[in-house]
């Protein structure tokens, strides 16, 4: 169960990038990121009081909130820099960096929880990856002054990096408690982070000139979004996360396609090569580790 839950985070996850891209044509990234994180929590509260776990909230101990708090913070981080970079930049070019947190979650996750079965082929995966995301690290052509503003690649490393520090703090976080009540704290973490941001850089004003077509697909991405999440931390939770974090991460199949059909971001055989050699290592975590 916790496979098929980590391939459905990865079909959520692909959708969104897509629909978020959408919804920051015009509108800051920042507000942007703070909106979808209200239509996250929503959801994940939702799921809670659906599942019946809310009153185990009391039981959680203070090791679990810190790491659920920090895995939270680390969230909002790689949100913040990864919906920077999508609006600085394509789809095609953002995800596969963003995606290149899988290798150091990989890593840290051995190191870490000790998740050495099969370490040869894990690390062989691995290595498959890390060549698949360099390939579809696509250079567009770009004027000279675009060619000075390339700040898109650092929010985008940024993201990775708060990316794989998120699961790994996550891991820990949610070990003692109900996945949905774990997903919808962390969520709780990331509003306070995201709307502070938005606060601190006065740009609450531009809450009123948000175009209501960008709001809907800021919206959906948010739905979107806490479905990926509230799959992929029971897969976490109840997983190796050696293999559900590249399981997951493979949400760019989807995001390449949904890129090429609706926002026309075709890809090159260079990065088509590079997505088959990153489902080819996923396929190999995924069966065989």
């Amino acid at each position: 169960m916790w496979i098929v839950m980590a391939v459905l985070s990865a079909v959520f996850a692909g959708i969104t990038a897509v629909l978020a891209k959408c919804g920051i044509r015009k509108t800051d990234s920042d507000v942007a990121t703070a909106l979808r994180t209200v239509v996250v929590l929503v959801c994940a509260w939702l799921m809670v009081f659906v599942v019946g776990s809310w009153d185990s909230i009391g039981g959680i101990s203070p090791k679990s909130f810190l790491f659920l708090i920090l895995s939270g913070l680390a969230t909002g981080a790689s949100w913040l820099c990864y919906f920077k970079a999508l609006s600085l930049a394509d789809v095609n070019q953002v995800a596969p960096i963003d995606k290149s947190s899988t290798l150091l979650t990989v890593l840290l996750a051995i190191v870490c929880f000790g998740e050495t079965y099969h370490l040869f082929l894990k690390l062989f995966a691995t290595a498959l990856l890390g060549i698949g995301i360099f390939l579809m690290i696509e250079k567009k052509d770009m004027d000279a002054a675009e060619q000075k503003n390339n700040q898109w690649i650092v929010f985008a490393l940024g993201s990775a990096i708060f990316a794989a520090l998120t699961s790994i703090l996550a891991k820990v976080g949610i070990t003692d408690v109900e996945s949905n009540l774990g997903t919808a704290i962390r969520t709780s973490v990331v509003l306070l982070l995201a709307w502070g941001i938005v606060w601190m850089k006065g740009k609450q004003a531009q809450m009123k000139q948000i175009d209501r077509h960008e709001l809907f697909f800021i919206a959906l991405s948010g739905v979107a979004t806490g479905a990926s999440w509230l799959c992929y931390y029971y897969a976490i939770q109840n997983g190796i996360v050696s293999i559900v974090v590249p399981i997951d991460k493979m949400s760019i199949l989807v995001t390449c396609v949904f890129s090429s059909c609706f926002l026309k971001e075709n890809m090159k055989r260079r990065s088509l090569l590079g997505l088959l050699l990153m489902l080819i290592g996923t396929l190999i975590m995924a069966i065989w580790c």
